[in-house]
């Protein structure tokens, strides 16, 4: 079971302590001119391979290797992947646009006609992945409308031919 911690919330279109109010249009907008990488965060339960889009993916410490993301709570996905305690983060390579954009729909089949093979502690690693990390849930945390999930990483490889997938403004590149 992974650890709960309590956070206060903080949201995008209400005060802080200043009295600052952030409009959350200028807030996408802002925050869109910082490029990502694009990964599918994935696992395996008894009904089968499950997974999510995600861009909000980050290294987070080197001993132990942790890495952490972000998930909205409205998330139908997540609780199934959460269920498992496990989950590999893969990084989509430059051609995988039209893989992403079926990972970040709600419901539906998503690994339909998708080649993946399972890591070590069995969730997918998609082929053609630019790089993946497999990992543990070591905590959840509450982050306003997320979830903020830290893994114990255990495994991980990259391949050093392929480009990412970026996201920046608005777009794929």
């Amino acid at each position: 079971m992974p650890a709960q911690a309590t956070a206060r919330e903080h949201h995008a279109s209400a005060g802080d302590d200043t009295g600052t109010i952030v409009d959350v249009a200028d807030y996408r907008r802002v925050l869109g001119h910082f490029p990502s990488g694009v990964t599918v965060v994935a696992s395996e339960d008894a009904d089968g391979p499950v997974g999510f889009a995600c861009q909000a993916f980050s290294a987070l410490s080197l001993d132990p290797p942790l890495v952490l993301f972000s998930v909205g709570l409205a998330s139908t996905t997540w609780p199934r992947i959460e269920a498992t305690g496990r989950f590999c983060v893969n990084f989509l390579a430059a051609d995988h646009e039209r893989l992403c954009r079926a990972f970040a729909v709600s419901g539906g089949d998503k690994f339909s006609g998708v080649a993946w093979r399972r890591s070590e502690l069995g969730s997918p690693i998609l082929d053609g992945a630019h790089g993946w990390v497999d990992c543990t849930i070591e905590a959840t945390y509450p982050g306003g409308d997320h979830a903020i999930v830290v893994g114990r990483v255990h495994g991980l490889d990259a391949d050093g031919e392929s480009a990412p997938l970026i996201f920046h403004r608005g777009a794929f590149g």
